[in-house]
């Protein structure tokens, strides 16, 4: 384990047929495609300035005598100066009632005057934020995230780093579980410089996620959003460090380019509901803050999609509402407990004009042997096709299993179920998932 890390989720390579059966989503006929990009012994870089000819062949000068300009008739310029000085005076008084002299809430000044401009991001709410006032809100609630073992004398030897966001004043910290995992020592260094001994308080493997401790108390957490209200195409912002640069975090603006997204890794599994965006993210931010426009943390940056021709402009990041789930509990616990149906589940398609087919639900192929189905003792059948779960509308099981995994063990779930043209409503109380499904 040696450099930054990020997932690479791996498309050149589609020469598989995914089995369609999942138990709650796991699909043991779909292999992992994402790999780990180690990024080893980043150089640093240096520029000379070229050497002129004079350091080398200290006899060669040069000089240049320029010719006097020509004699001009002398000519009375004052009437065309009190025009000019006129036209600029009326330039000036238009531009300062327009508002471009002087700052304004678009913009702000340099110190010698001049206006400097704002990249402005359009909210919801119709009102406006700069990226710049995004960047100083969340910055300093992202944090690097050392991992390491110690050398005989203790000394902190870096193998790799990742990204963290601050969740609480008093020190818990989350980010990947992929980059802690095996880790001997973690170190935390914060947007200051300051560096802390890191506590790994627990770590979910299925959803990617980990949580750190450090000894603080005054840190600056960051303010949690949701998914629900948002769209895509609407404004997405990642924060985090990417290749270890030193500085403190880095900002980069993109949109949010899809929602639900199934992706598969080598070290997690798949990874149900994730956010798709083409903010850029790299090595190193792993772990780090995927905000809305007003700031708000809407994911955890975590994966990135590549090909046989390098980075495809694709990142990925588990929803905020799956964050905030999982790292209560492990801050609560140390350990997650994943909710479970206890249903085998495959897509449902309807019939469209006699001739095409959509989807529109998931649809109980089997219960699990040997498992106690919470499904089945609340009444649910095979056959059974579930279009709604707690409201939200199911068109695939991809759907379903990402609104489960927002749930804990013993909640309960509405399910709306159709079942031969007739709707029903269950209400299941989950299970806890076996370690070995």
């Amino acid at each position: 384990m040696r450099g930054s890390y990020n997932h690479f989720v791996d498309q050149s390579t589609p020469d598989f047929v995914p089995d369609e059966r999942a138990l709650d989503g796991v699909e043991p006929g779909v292999p992992a495609v994402v790999a780990w990009a180690l990024n080893h012994d980043l150089p640093g870089a240096s520029t000379e300035p070229a050497a002129t000819r004079a350091e080398h062949d200290p006899h060669w000068t040069a000089s240049f005598t320029m010719p006097p300009p020509p004699e001009s008739p002398k000519r009375d310029w004052r009437p065309l100066a009190l025009t000019a000085a006129a036209a600029v005076a009326v330039t000036l008084l238009v531009l300062w009632l327009l508002g471009l002299l002087g700052g304004g809430s678009d913009g702000t000044t340099d110190a010698d005057g001049d206006v400097v401009e704002m990249r402005e991001i359009v909210s919801d709410a119709g009102g406006s934020t700069s990226a710049a006032t995004v960047g100083s809100k969340v910055t300093p609630s992202v944090v690097t995230v050392e991992v390491g073992d110690s050398a005989a004398d203790g000394i902190f030897r870096q193998t790799g780093l990742g990204s963290g966001v601050v969740l609480t004043s008093n020190g818990y910290i989350v980010t990947n579980h992929h980059v802690i995992d095996e880790a001997a020592r973690i170190r935390i260094v914060i947007q200051d410089g300051t560096t802390y001994e890191g506590e790994l308080v627990g770590s979910d493997a299925r959803t990617d996620l980990a949580v750190i401790r450090i000894d603080a108390t005054d840190l600056t957490p960051i303010d949690l959003g949701q998914t629900d209200t948002l769209s895509i195409g609407d404004t997405a912002i990642a924060v985090g460090n990417p290749l270890g640069l030193e500085g403190g975090a880095s900002l980069t603006l993109g949109v949010l380019s899809a929602f639900e997204r199934e992706v598969s890794t080598a070290d997690s599994g798949t990874l149900f509901g994730m956010l798709q965006t083409d903010a850029p993210i790299t090595r190193g931010s792993s772990g780090g803050a995927l905000v809305d426009s007003e700031g708000r943390l809407i994911g955890i940056t975590t994966a990135i999609g590549v090909s046989s021709a390098g980075a495809e402009g694709i990142g990925f990041a588990v929803p905020v509402e799956v964050v905030d789930r999982i790292a209560e509990e492990l801050i609560e616990t140390g350990d997650v407990r994943h909710a479970f149906l206890g249903v085998r589940l495959e897509n449902f398609f309807e019939e469209v004009d006699g001739a095409t087919s959509r989807p529109a639900g998931a649809r109980v192929s089997d219960f699990p042997e040997g498992v106690e189905s919470a499904a089945a003792g609340a009444g649910l059948r095979i056959d059974d096709v579930i279009i709604a779960a707690n409201g939200d509308t199911v068109t695939t099981r991809d759907d379903l299993i990402s609104i489960l995994r927002r749930f804990r063990v013993g909640e309960s779930v509405s399910l709306l179920v159709m079942r031969d043209g007739e709707s029903l409503t269950f209400n299941v109380e989950l299970g806890e998932r076996p370690d070995d499904l």
